[in-house]
């Protein structure tokens, strides 16, 4: 469905944010971009949605296609209509609308609305909290309740690719669970297909399907989803295990000096 063909990504004409990137997703899977801060996941988001064009970035090298397409040289709009759907980092709310009214602008780009408020109600059945809250003021609600809403809103554009940008950041475990809970079962009932990009490795890989690992603006390593959790790298540097599977504590150690196998 999507193809990520050995991209690199300038910003400003000069500084060189992604290397080479190749990754494939396909339909009906969720597939994690994985990585540190900093790594270039998010900036591989913006490629795929054209919103690198509107931060004086561009495609340099190499081509992004969706079915079959290529959308590397279109505009955010042109990208949305074909069915890609980018949920940003950091929520973007309208924060003096309501919930619902954050909610239906997901559907504003739909022909057929007569389906809005069919699908309104669907949204509710993933989300049953936001239906009692659909007349507060977004700005008022908490930080899980906001996601929901922008999860939401993603889904009234009845997305055929649904990409997911650091949809735990800032919430309590407990929401952080529940969100790819629901974002489990959007993949499940829908056969949606999703591009997530998470810090939270253990979570992430406990929802995917297939995996990419990102550091320094390059692909350093992929495979399927159980395949990654048992990794020994993956393991130590992302989900913070020994070897034996336990908790590491460096505290005892004084000399680390073991480097990732892929930067050997």
């Amino acid at each position: 469905m999507l193809k990520l063909n050995n991209i690199d990504v300038i910003y400003l004409n000069s500084i060189l944010v992604l290397k080479g990137v190749s990754l494939n997703v396909e339909e009906g899977k969720i597939v994690s971009l994985l990585g540190a801060n900093g790594a270039g996941k998010s900036t591989t988001l913006k490629s795929i949605s054209g919103l690198i064009k509107v931060e004086e970035g561009e495609v340099s090298a190499g081509s992004i296609e969706f079915e079959g397409k290529r959308i590397d040289n279109e505009w955010p709009e042109n990208i949305v209509k074909a069915g890609v759907i980018h949920v940003i980092e950091g929520r973007m709310i309208f924060q003096h609308l309501t919930a619902e009214e954050n909610i239906m602008i997901g559907g504003h780009l739909r022909r057929d609305k007569a389906k809005l408020k069919q699908d309104l109600e669907h949204v509710y059945s993933y989300f049953p909290g936001l239906s009692r809250l659909r007349n507060r003021i977004i700005g008022y609600l908490s930080g899980g309740e906001q996601q929901m809403v922008v999860i939401g809103r993603a889904l009234m554009a009845r997305p055929r690719l649904m990409m997911l940008d650091e949809p735990s950041l800032g919430l309590a475990p407990r929401m952080m669970e529940e969100i790819f809970g629901i974002i489990d079962r959007i993949n499940k009932n829908e056969g949606s297909t999703i591009l997530l990009v998470e810090q939270n490795v253990e979570m992430a890989l406990s929802v995917a399907d297939y995996g990419y690992v990102m550091e320094n603006g390059k692909i350093v390593m992929d495979g399927p989803a159980e395949k990654l959790r048992k990794n020994e790298d993956i393991k130590e540097f992302y989900l913070g295990l020994s070897q034996l599977g336990e908790k590491k504590s460096y505290r005892s150690i004084k000399h680390y000096r073991r480097r990732k196998r892929w930067l050997g």
